[in-house]
């Protein structure tokens, strides 16, 4: 037995179904990064719907961030402990390359900009053999700078001269 509201219920489906479509991105990908270690990558840009309308989408931070003052503190010779209290723990720890670890960072922001970067360092005898990659990394002033700009509401950076040292406390009468 057929319903009287079957074909309404199949129209709504489908004008569900196409509305639900466009919302979907018809951009073809970008295409894959060359596997170059040359420092920060940063490519897309999202799109709005019609035009005009942007979902909310949140920063998302993924990896280690490595900066320009890090990498210029690791030279050959450091050991293992010394790169890690430097970089901090890697990302990437191969058991096949027990020798080469990898800090990679990924940052997408909510625009649709993603900002991508690789260091890697190479031991020999349990000691930095070189480091590649990093020749293009932030300083860790410019990375803080992009991160509070993104941010709606953030708050301006001190000078030196909005800081007032505290007025000395007055002795209390209660310890004599």
């Amino acid at each position: 037995m057929k319903s009287r509201y079957q074909p309404v219920a199949m129209t709504l489906c489908v004008a569900l179904a196409a509305a639900l479509a466009g919302c979907s991105s018809t951009k073809a990908p970008d295409k894959a990064a060359e596997a170059d270690n040359s420092g920060v990558k940063v490519s897309g840009k999202s799109t709005s719907l019609f035009g005009f309308l942007k979902p909310y989408r949140i920063d998302i931070q993924q990896g280690n961030f490595v900066s320009k003052e890090m990498v210029a503190q690791l030279r050959p010779g450091l050991t293992r402990d010394q790169v890690r209290f430097v970089l901090g723990t890697p990302l990437l720890n191969d058991m096949f390359h027990s020798n080469r670890w990898d800090y990679d960072f990924r940052l997408a922001k909510g625009s649709g900009e993603i900002m991508t970067s690789r260091v890697s360092v190479f031991f020999k005898d349990d000691l930095v053999e070189h480091v590649d990659g990093g020749e293009n990394l932030p300083t860790e002033s410019e990375y803080l700078t992009l991160i509070n700009n993104a941010k709606t509401g953030a708050k301006p950076a001190l000078s030196d001269t909005d800081i007032k040292p505290a007025a000395p406390a007055a002795p209390s009468s209660a310890n004599q």
